[in-house]
């Protein structure tokens, strides 16, 4: 739904979640655990259908006031999920998604472990997908320069365990995530 509303960032939701899953797979979790985590990176953003449209597509910087309706979306999203039974459990991901390893995200400041495993594993995937991607205000990173960004985050912005697990993923299986989500959305505009 978010994807139709915002075409800046679409295919992003599949993408992170592929990302998030190369990642989550290495980890020898459960099926649950799996199914958890996958579907709390499809929904991560979806509490940005709660933001005014008129933050959620401004073009230049947001005020103060802008960022702190912005950063309710974790908050906004979580709530949602947890109205629906199947999604309880993909909740924490979504509204976590924003912490940093270091307690320097939001919407609680959470660090370290007290960061569930999934966002943890997320947080990377997402800022992976955002680095890949162009932006109106910049080109793409290559995936070498995605990764050497990640690696000056580690034990800042990411859990330094997760990088790890992250850097296990040859760049070529990152590659191909890509060109198949970039072929589905061809595929679906057809």
């Amino acid at each position: 739904a978010l994807d139709t509303r915002d075409t800046e960032t679409e295919g992003h939701s599949e993408r992170v979640a592929a990302y998030t899953m190369a990642m989550a797979h290495r980890l020898k979790l459960s099926s649950e655990e799996l199914n958890d985590i996958e579907r709390g990176a499809l929904l991560h953003d979806i509490g940005k259908i709660g933001v005014p449209d008129s933050i959620l597509y401004k073009p230049g910087p947001l005020t103060p006031e802008e960022w702190e309706i912005m950063k309710q979306h974790p908050v906004i999203g979580y709530r949602m999920c947890m109205k629906v039974d199947e999604l309880r459990s993909a909740a924490p991901i979504v509204l976590h998604h924003h912490e940093r390893w270091d307690g320097g995200g939001y919407p609680y400041g959470l660090a370290g472990e007290a960061i569930p495993l999934g966002a943890r594993i997320f947080a990377i995937a997402d800022t992976l997908d955002a680095m890949t991607s162009d932006r109106p205000y910049r080109k793409a990173l290559s995936f070498a320069e995605a990764r050497e960004e990640i690696i000056r985050c580690a034990g800042k912005q990411f859990d330094p365990e997760m990088v790890k697990l992250f850097l296990e993923i040859p760049e070529e299986e990152l590659r191909l995530i890509r060109e198949l989500s970039l072929a589905n959305r061809q595929q679906r505009a057809a």
